[in-house]
């Protein structure tokens, strides 16, 4: 059989030195896979070897007698989720549609890898809840958690009420938020009056001193110094203006009279010429030169009323940078921040009421549509409980009640239901939590119950049964074949089972065989022709004849 939509399924899984078992590697069809074999042969090792794979702790016991460590490893193949931004987020690679998930047991470490890298346990578990649900029978199946119940009934009944929840989560989100904007207003609306006005005034005195820029303080030193040494400066300048231009020996003076000797002699060599050129250049710069020496000289002025507003300013801007972070830039920044939490402070005050309003609106629209999705789970519940409870009756559970709760609580991201599966497997006991029912038996049934009924809609794919058949024979036996073999349409089935009913059903036959020579081992072979039909015919009469045979071929041929 192939699955004509996305799956997650395990492929293949690898043992080595675990427990009785030396290696083996079974490979898992994608539809019923069955495992048959001897009272006492081993056949839970495989379930327990898959389960062990995902578990957060491990006994060293299970490592085979005289070897050094056991090896577990899961072939998965997954075409339904995009796991690559997580595998990215963990430095795991990422090979497509195929995960190696492997465990190495050794008496002092367990480790974990996926697709080679190791991982945590806590990622391990995400994986695990993320597509697989994988238990034996006295395990707890995650259809037995409440917390998956609200989940279970909401996506059996999508194309009913799906848009409205959607439409509910998105107004609840919002509705979330304001409430947290509240309590941040109601925050800010407790700071008092003082501290407010010590707030507007830290903001006034930083905007009173309109700072151009976050360097100029830096400005207005270097003008101080230059104001400050005004005489020097103009002594300096002056002095170098005469000795470039004066009038008798002056540089200018000097270099006319040798560019005039170049020129001379360039007139007899023009092999002169570049350097008579680059002597009237360097003329023409000092002229330059002198001309700048002498303005600024001349416009050099002792400004005292200048110099007396520059250090009132560099001492404001001291006192900020003081009181405010240092430097300029870290004083524009503060102000920044203090402009914002004031205008927060003064805007969160007026903004309670409306919000409030806001609020209780919002709650009020909320509780509408969860009373309207509440009507509709309710609804559903009432049918999905009787489904259910027909499927118990064919799978010889007779007595048994089922009903899903739907209890009123407060206002949450889902609605206001509190959701339950609820069963009652004798007629004396009332109806208790699903996760209360006592036999392993009894569950692996009650699961596929409510697995045949949820198969097209819930999200896991690879189911475990553990003696489903136990204390059934058999009509019952005949209904539990075929509720599994319509449950392995929609989901990858492996289960052990002691009935050739059940047994003749599967798409891939494996028989646990142990041996006892030297050493106990335990053996997985696949079943085909005609050793699948003596192993049915064994299963079926106990002992392999004429009759038996004839009983084990019209099992397949139906």
């Amino acid at each position: 059989m192939t699955l004509g939509y996305p799956v997650v399924m395990i492929k293949q899984l690898r043992i080595k030195d675990y427990i009785l078992i030396d290696e083996l590697t079974a490979n898992f069809h994608q539809g019923l896979n069955v495992i048959t074999g001897e009272t006492g042969a081993g056949k839970s090792i495989l379930i327990s070897a898959i389960d062990l794979a995902f578990a957060p702790r491990v006994s060293k016991e299970v490592i085979k007698n005289g070897c050094e460590k056991a090896v577990i490893e899961l072939t998965i193949e997954n075409t339904k989720h995009d796991l690559k931004q997580l595998f990215e987020e963990n430095g795991i690679d990422d090979f497509g549609e195929e995960i190696t998930l492997s465990k190495e047991i050794t008496p002092n470490a367990v480790r974990t890898r996926v697709n080679g890298t190791l991982v945590n346990q806590d990622f391990i578990k995400n994986l695990r809840t993320l597509f697989l649900d994988i238990h034996s029978q006295h395990q707890t199946y995650s259809f037995l958690q409440p917390k998956y119940h609200i989940t279970l009934l909401d996506t059996y009944a999508k194309d009913v009420y799906g848009a409205k929840l959607e439409e509910y989560k998105r107004l609840y989100s919002e509705y979330t938020s304001l409430k947290s904007q509240l309590e941040k207003a109601k925050n800010s609306a407790d700071v008092t009056e003082n501290q407010i006005e010590f707030l507007r005034f830290q903001v006034n005195e930083i905007e009173s001193a309109e700072i151009q820029s976050p360097t100029e303080d830096e400005e207005l030193n270097n003008e101080l110094e230059v104001l400050e040494n005004a005489e020097k400066l103009k002594e300096l300048t002056g002095t170098s203006y005469w000795a470039i231009n004066g009038d008798d020996g002056s540089i200018l003076e000097g270099l006319g009279k040798i560019k005039q000797n170049v020129s001379k002699a360039a007139s007899f060599d023009n092999k002169l010429n570049n350097i008579e050129q680059n002597l009237i250049e360097c003329i023409e710069n000092l002229h330059d030169i002198s001309s700048e020496l002498r303005n600024y000289s001349q416009n050099l002025d002792n400004d005292t009323e200048r110099l007396n507003e520059i250090q009132e300013r560099l001492f404001l801007l001291d006192k900020l940078k003081r009181k405010y972070g240092g430097t300029l830039e870290a004083v524009i920044e503060t102000h920044q921040k203090l402009a914002e939490e004031l205008s927060s402070i003064e805007f969160s005050t007026k903004n309670i009421e409306e919000l409030e309003n806001l609020i209780e609106q919002a709650e009020k629209n909320l509780l509408e549509k969860a009373k309207d999705i509440s009507e509709h789970r309710k609804d559903y519940a009432s049918v999905l409980s009787v489904y259910i409870q027909e499927r118990l009756t064919k799978l010889e559970l007779p007595k048994a009640r089922f009903e899903i709760a739907v209890r009123e609580k407060p206002l949450s991201s889902d609605g206001i239901d509190d959701v339950e599966f609820l069963i009652s497997t004798n007629v004396s006991e009332d109806l208790k939590p699903l996760a209360k029912v006592a036999s392993g038996g009894e569950i692996s049934r009650v699961m596929l119950a409510i697995k045949s009924i949820f198969a097209q809609t819930d999200d896991i794919d690879t189911v475990i049964f553990d003696e489903i058949d136990t204390g059934i024979s058999g009509k019952a036996s005949q209904s539990v074949a075929d509720e599994i073999v319509e449950l392995s349409k929609f989901h990858q089935i492996i289960l052990i089972t002691h009935q050739a009913i059940i047994a003749s059903k599967a798409d891939k036959h494996f028989y646990v065989r142990k041996s006892q020579n030297d050493e106990t081992k335990v053996e997985v072979y696949v079943l085909t022709g005609d050793n699948r039909i003596k192993a049915l015919a064994e299963l079926a009469g106990g002992d392999i004849n004429e009759r038996s045979i004839e009983f084990a071929k019209s099992l397949i041929e139906a």
